[in-house]
């Protein structure tokens, strides 16, 4: 398995890294590294506290959301001009690459961007990745893929298939392997939420924290 922890260099993020999008929504303590590539930004939107690291690139399709405490990491990259979906406490590691389209490789047309309809056939589709799942270093996944709650991918895997939640999934193509522990992730969120979270279910930015 690959963690989901990547070490960064003390460079400093700043507001303008982010200002330098117009993404259809950001939320709070959003940190964009400088050397990551965002295409068609104004299709994606991003909950709070997430991080993007330098050399990571995410292309908007025609649906993109990120939840909050999402990490997607170095070299990275999300392709394919469908839907994707990352919600909350998930986390993509390094060389991870999701497709959310594909080409017809079945010799019925022409192939990559370059040609025109009606030469070529490009299908758009989806990627799901849900609340607290994790996929490792150089994982591959295909388009039309749910990646279920909880569920952790290892390293240099293929999905091509749906992904049970709570589940610890390996190869390629990935097989399940075992159950993965679900109570203390669950238990630990609650406590995270009732500390960054007022009342009302609102997150609070790091800059209105009391000091400790």
């Amino acid at each position: 398995m690959s963690t989901n922890a990547e070490e960064h260099s003390d460079k400093p993020i700043t507001d303008s890294n982010q200002q330098r999008y117009r993404f259809a929504q950001i939320g709070e303590d959003v940190q964009i590294w400088p050397d990551a590539k965002i295409v068609f930004p104004e299709r994606i939107s991003i909950g709070d506290a997430v991080i993007i690291d330098d050399f990571a690139m995410l292309m908007g399709g025609e649906e993109t959301r990120i939840g909050s405490f999402v990490h997607i990491a170095a070299f990275s990259s999300v392709m394919g001009g469908g839907r994707f979906v990352m919600d909350d406490f998930s986390g993509i590691s390094c060389g991870v690459r999701i497709f959310t389209g594909n080409e017809d490789y079945t010799g019925g047309c022409l192939t990559n961007p370059t040609v025109p309809a009606p030469y070529r056939t490009a299908s758009r589709s989806f990627v799901h990745i849900e609340k607290h799942a994790i996929i490792g270093a150089n994982t591959v996944v295909l388009p039309g893929v749910r990646i279920g709650e909880g569920a952790a991918i290892g390293a240099n895997s293929l999905v091509m298939s749906d992904c049970e939640p709570w589940s610890v999934y390996f190869g390629s193509p990935v097989r399940k392997l075992r159950s993965r522990r679900q109570d203390r992730i669950q238990q630990l969120e609650t406590q995270l939420r009732g500390e960054l979270y007022d009342p009302e279910g609102r997150y609070i930015p790091q800059r209105k924290r009391p000091r400790r």
